[in-house]
Order: structure tokens, then sequence, then C-alpha cells
């Protein structure tokens, strides 16, 4: 047991971490493998690999995420300031990069071999964008001269536009979404609501018009005898067929037919081998974990550290949220992981990212630390 009166820099991480929101993100860790060697044996066979290849994998890709997950929550503001803007600048060349070099898969070009590793970018564009906008948000608050609003705007400008020619518009949404949570919060006027709204709906209409598979997808969502809608009934069966305390591991069926069981619709084979309960217990981690964050976001007195906890924390809930709409037939088809739980490295390691940087900014900070922090003091014993 770690005493408070050691002074060391893991003592001083251990009593100032919030310890309930790592405990949940650890639940959620151990909920994925679970759920993995349930859904994934199928998949694998059906592609005559190792029944539990994606299995180790989805490990394999747990253990780096744990460590960046641990290691980003040590950092302090300016770090993480200073590693978001490397780390945005990076992923957005790459996300950029991928309209040149990347694989055309099902339309949409969003993958890049970097080392013989497949890297989706945009992954890690989200977190560090947040960062950034909630950097620039703070600025707007204490200095009315510098034109933050503006240059956040312009960040989201430019990510969207290579998202969309991507295209990725689940990946723009959630951005967009988060974006505008934020803008909300620094106070924006009503007509900045209406022009972001309008962009929106325009946005949309044109990406319906112009673009085959989002005119197929929203079509099948509201008329589902317009086109295939095997996926997502087939989802929706293992709710009915699961019950409320599921059919036992092992006993599903639709992870035999769904060729995304591993990745997208974990959430639906949970659901018929554990039982809706099991799901609801997933759904309040979640809603705990992004709850407990904008509760520690609402105590911070630093501008920067409010902004950035509530949009971190609503991005890792909002895409939690996609997902599991998704697999109940709520929304329109889209490929989004469940955090922590779907099959996925990039997924992982960028979400362990965006929640280390949220553990950091959320730990506990004595006021007097704080003022002297965000003014660049430095504070020294006085002599007894």
């Amino acid at each position: 047991m770690v005493s408070r009166a050691e002074r060391t820099w893991f003592a001083d991480w251990w009593w100032t971490v919030d310890r309930l929101l790592l405990a949940a993100i650890a639940a959620l860790m151990l909920a994925g493998i679970i759920f993995s060697l349930a859904a994934s044996p199928p998949v694998a066979a059906r592609l005559g690999l190792d029944p539990f290849h994606f299995v180790n994998r989805h490990i394999m890709y747990l253990i780096p995420a744990i460590g960046v997950l641990l290691a980003v929550s040590f950092l302090s503001p300016r770090a993480i300031r200073r590693a978001a803007l490397v780390m945005f600048l990076v992923a957005l060349a790459l996300t950029a990069a991928t309209l040149h070099f990347g694989a055309e898969v099902k339309g949409a070009r969003r993958w890049i071999v970097l080392a013989g590793v497949n890297i989706q970018p945009s992954e890690f564009v989200k977190p560090a964008f947040v960062i950034l906008v909630s950097w620039l948000f703070a600025e707007a608050t204490r200095k009315t001269d510098v034109p933050a609003n503006s240059l956040a705007i312009a960040l989201l400008v430019a990510v969207v536009a290579v998202l969309v020619l991507q295209p990725d518009f689940g990946q723009t949404l959630l951005i967009t979404l988060v974006f505008c949570a934020l803008f909300f919060m620094t106070g924006m006027r009503f007509v900045w609501v209406l022009v972001l709204g309008g962009l929106a709906a325009a946005g949309g209409l044109v990406a319906y018009a112009t673009i085959p598979h989002v005119a197929r997808r929203i079509k099948r969502f509201l008329d589902p005898a317009s086109g295939d809608t095997f996926q997502v009934d087939a989802a929706v069966e293992s709710f009915i067929q699961g019950g409320w305390f599921g059919r036992g591991p092992g006993e599903g069926t639709v992870k035999r037919i769904l060729p995304d069981s591993h990745a997208d619709f974990v959430f639906a084979v949970a659901a018929e081998e554990f039982g809706i309960v099991v799901c609801l217990a997933v759904a309040a981690l979640f809603a705990f974990i992004v709850l407990r964050s904008l509760r520690r976001a609402q105590r911070s007195d630093d501008a920067f550290a409010r902004f950035a906890v509530t949009g971190l924390a609503l991005l890792f809930g909002t895409q939690a949220a996609i997902n599991m709409a998704v697999n109940l037939a709520l929304i329109p088809a889209k490929g989004m992981t469940l955090p922590f739980i779907s099959y996925g490295g990039s997924s992982m390691i960028s979400l362990a990212y965006g929640v280390g940087m949220l553990l950091a900014l959320s730990r506990e900070q004595p006021r007097a630390e704080l003022l002297a922090a965000s003014s660049g003091l430095v504070l020294t014993e006085r002599p007894a």
C-alpha cells in the first residue's frame, strides 16, 4: 500500500489520480477481453486463422494501450499541450497521406501502412484536436485580443476537410459534435449556433446527394425494405434471443453469421450470450466514466483543464453511444468501435492516449499550486 507520507512520483500520482475512474476503465478493458473470447473465434475460423487469432491480437494491442494510458496520465498540462500539438500535426499529415497512399476499402481510404503496420491516423487526430481547441478556447476566455476562437474554427475546418475527402462521415460527425459542445461552453453567441447548425445540415444534404453509400445507409435506416439490412437485423435479433440473462458463454449464434461480430457488433454478441443485464452494466460503466469526468471538470479552477476534460469525456462517451445505438438499430449503420471492447489497434491505442490525458488533467491539485502553475510562478516554502 502506498502511504500518503511518501513523496515519490508514484505516490504523488496515486493519491491525486481518480482511482474510481481508473477502476472503471480497467473493468471495460477486462470486459473487452471476455467479449473478444466470445465473439472473435468464429470470425477467425471463417478466415482460416487460428481460433484465438483476434483474441491474441486484442491482448497484444491492449498491453501497449495500458502503457500509453498510464504514461500519459503522469504528464503535466503543459506537456499534454505540447504532445498534443505534435500528435495533431503528425496524425493530420498521415490522414491526408491516406488519400494518396492508403488502400481503398469499401470506397474509403482511411488506412496507411507504416513499417508493416496498418494504422488509421484519423483515430489519433481526435484526442489531439480536442486538447488543441480546448487550449484555444481557454485562451479566448483569458485574452480577448487573441483570435483563439477563429483559430479553433480553422482547425475544425482543416480536420473536417481531410475526413470528408476520405470519406469518413462518422468521425466527422463525432468531432463536430464535441467541438460544438466546447464552443457552447465558451458562451458562443446564438448566431454561431445558427451558422454551425446550418453548415452541418448543408453538409449532410450534400453527402446524401453526392455519396452513394451514405445515401444507401440513410435510406435503409428510414426504409429497411429498400436495401440489405442483414447485419443490423441480426444484431437486433441477438438482443431478443439473449433476453435478460443470455444464452450462456459460447452459445450465441449471431457471431457465426456477422462478419464484424468482433468489432462493430461485439455489443450484440454480448447481448445474446451474456444478456441485457450485462449490456446495461457495460452502458452504466460508460455513463459513470463520462459523468464522473464531467463532475471533475466542473470542479476545476483551470479553464483549459475544464474544457479538455469535458471534451475528452464527450468524445469517449459519444463514440460508445454511437456504437451501441447502431447495434440497436437506433441510428443509421456506422463503423465505429466500442471503446476498449471492440477489436482494433489504432482505436485502442488512441483511446488510451485520450483517456490518459483525461486522467492527467482531472488529477487533484491544490489550489495554490494550480494558481502558481497558471501564472508561471514557483512556490517555495517559507522558513519556519
